[in-house]
């Protein structure tokens, strides 16, 4: 009797807190992590305290609205388990089993090493749901997991996706869900209404850019592959306009742009209709169910825009979880795909040496 492969996929998040008692403590983690404040300890503990504790009442208010809690868990978990059923039905002479390590909030990527080592893994394949590649999420993720995998001497086979920016399943995922929202927004306005199309990312301080993170890079191709495929499906016309903006900004640092709230103005200005898609967020949470539904709609009807709407994450959409599942499995062959932009999955070339913190190009290990 042949022997079953046992296989294990780790979905790397963010994570988020699970009741408003959390919310301060996740706060800490967020902040203290080396990726995010990049200051040495004891510094780092005591400024993560002290903004953790300042931000901490404007978040529960925040969280508050979204019932109490993040729904990232519940939407990671559902995406975890729509993967592993696709898996096991693309392949089942392999035992499949899908995880999730977040990186802020439980469950830890401790934990999930303890589920791998019951579940007897022979490979782990570590799939983040960052789309695009950047230090400060996919990065740190990946630097926590071999500090927890170490710590357990869980000396596994190892692949690693780093990120799938212009995956050809991902982008269709996203144009059929923008395409339809074009659709109705489209019937609810004036013919030849002008329509911005806002593809908006979380942001960045500039200075993490300039230091060689890829992120801004890796969106700017999700964003072309958008773009490119919404005009050749003859959704877009001369009156729509599409912009990559950011959005998030928190502190005095430069942050990169343009903003998504300064767009959302400007479309206002032209009269024109707000169409946002969140192309760097794959769950729910709240930078799009507060940020971007409640502040971001407030904003945009003060500032005269026709028509304001948000296509919904991807969450477990079929074509996400078969693009995902595609990952997997290209990363289970013998060829290195590690990244799918350095070994041709994707439809871009290969990530540059200008970007020091990409994990193939030039992993940053400190």
């Amino acid at each position: 009797m042949a022997t079953i492969e046992r296989v294990a996929v780790v979905l790397f998040n963010l994570g988020g807190p699970n009741n408003l008692d959390a919310v301060e403590p996740f706060l800490f983690n967020l902040f203290k992590d080396p990726a995010i404040i990049s200051v040495p300890n004891p510094f780092r503990w005591l400024i993560a305290k002290l903004i953790a504790h300042r931000r901490a009442p404007k978040a529960r208010k925040i969280y508050a609205q979204m019932g109490g809690s993040s729904p990232i868990l519940g939407e990671t978990q559902a995406q975890a388990k729509a993967l592993e059923s696709l898996l096991t039905a693309q392949k089942h002479q392999i035992q499949w089993r899908v995880e999730i390590a977040m990186r802020h909030w439980h469950p830890f990527a401790n934990e999930a090493v303890d589920r791998l080592e019951k579940f007897a893994a022979q490979r782990v394949i570590l799939l983040p749901l960052y789309p695009q590649y950047s230090g400060t999420t996919t990065g740190s993720s990946l630097k926590n997991w071999d500090r927890a995998t170490i710590a357990r001497s869980f000396s596994k086979d190892h692949r690693l996706v780093c990120c799938y920016p212009d995956d050809k399943i991902f982008i269709a995922a996203h144009i059929d869900r923008i395409a339809a929202e074009i659709t109705t927004t489209r019937r609810e306005t004036e013919r030849g209404q002008p329509l911005h199309i806002l593809l908006s990312a979380h942001g960045l301080p500039k200075r993490v850019i300039d230091r060689g993170d890829p992120y801004q890079w890796q969106v700017e191709l999700t964003n072309a592959a958008i773009a490119e495929g919404l005009k050749a499906r003859g959704l877009v016309g001369p009156e729509t306009e599409i912009v990559t903006c950011y959005q998030s900004r928190v502190g005095p640092l430069e942050w990169i742009g343009p903003a998504t709230d300064a767009e959302i103005k400007r479309a206002g200005a032209a009269g024109a209709a707000v169409i946002v898609v969140p192309v760097a967020f794959v769950s729910e949470h709240a930078e799009t169910l507060v940020e971007l539904d409640i502040e971001y709609a407030a904003l945009a009807y003060e500032y005269g825009v026709v028509r304001y709407s948000r296509v919904p994450a991807l969450a477990n959409d079929e074509e996400f979880i078969a693009c995902l599942a595609r990952l997997v499995m290209a990363a289970l062959s013998d060829k290195d795909t590690s990244c799918p932009i350095y070994t041709g999955m994707a439809s871009s070339n290969a990530c540059s040496k200008a970007f020091p913190t990409c994990p193939v190009c030039g992993y940053d290990t400190a």
